[in-house]
Parts: C-alpha cells; structure tokens; sequence
C-alpha cells in the first residue's frame, strides 16, 4: 500500500485521528508521518531518567551549583546529573549524601544484598548474621526492649566466642 500523503513510498504507518468521536484513518510513509507528527522518536536516555530522580528531595546543599567536586577526576555535581554517570569511584564518596537516596529509589535499597562467593561463604554469613543481629539490637534499645536487648546481646556475644575460637 503506497503512502495517501506522497503516494511514492510504501505505507509503513497505520495513523488513526479521532478529532470529535470522528475516527479518520491515514496510511503514511515514514517521512509523511514524522511531518504530521504522527512518530515521536523515543527519546528517554538514562542520564534523563536519573536525572529526574536526581532531583527528587535532594538536600540543598548539593542541589546549588559547583557544590561537591571529586578530588580524584574533577566530576562535579551538575555534570552527574547532566550525564548520568560517575567520572570515577572516589565519586561514590564524594557524592554518597545524595546516591544513597537516588540507588534506594531506583533498586529499593542502597545496600547490596546477593550471593557471597563460595568460598567465603561461612565466614561471610557469619559477619552477616553479626551486623544483622546488632542492627536488631540498636533498634531493641531504642524501643526500650531491654530484655529483648539481652537476648539479643547474648547471642552477638556467643557466636562471637565461636569465632575466636576457630
């Protein structure tokens, strides 16, 4: 089917108007449609899309311009969030008070959770289980759950005299 615009090239866009619940039909070329308007070329880098997140609820004084600059590679703030990508790792520290809540809203968390190498497995679990448990025992101190704090410290201090025992 040749375009109903050009009538020279084939029709490769089916475009459907409705103007007052009146549907008109269009059979373009790729050309003739682009010059109706009928194809928007999908524009939606990475470096947009962090920098929309970017600026969600940052704090101040990073959001102002020329705050915060690598040491290592000279990155600035406002260049991260024109490009979307850091210059370096020592990026990560120097911008971390603004990553942290940009990586939890794009992954859900900012701390990596996932497989621990098999050799290092026990020993990994273990110093997981150890920040995991004094985590819980901060939070039973705040609540003023002071047996469940304990509990708790007994069991950090357990499986830490295990560890030294090994």
């Amino acid at each position: 089917m040749l375009c109903e615009v050009c009538g020279k090239s084939q029709a490769t866009v089916h475009y459907t108007e409705i103007i007052n619940n009146d549907a008109t039909e269009m059979h373009l070329c790729e050309d003739c449609a682009q010059k109706k308007g009928a194809i928007l070329k999908p524009h939606f880098p990475l470096a947009d899309l962090l920098s929309g997140l970017i600026d969600f609820k940052l704090p101040l004084t990073l959001k102002e311009e020329g705050r915060g600059k690598c040491p290592q590679c000279g990155m600035t703030y406002s260049n991260f969030k024109k490009i979307g990508r850091l210059g370096c790792g020592q990026c990560y520290n120097t911008f971390k008070e603004s990553l942290a809540p940009l990586l939890k809203r794009v992954h859900g968390s900012n701390e990596h959770v996932g497989k621990s190498p098999a050799l290092a497995g026990k020993a990994m679990r273990t110093t997981q289980q150890l920040r995991q448990l004094k985590e819980k025992l901060q939070r039973a101190i705040q609540r003023e759950e002071f047996e469940e704090a304990a509990r708790l410290r007994d069991r950090i201090r357990e499986i830490e005299k295990k560890n030294e025992a090994k």
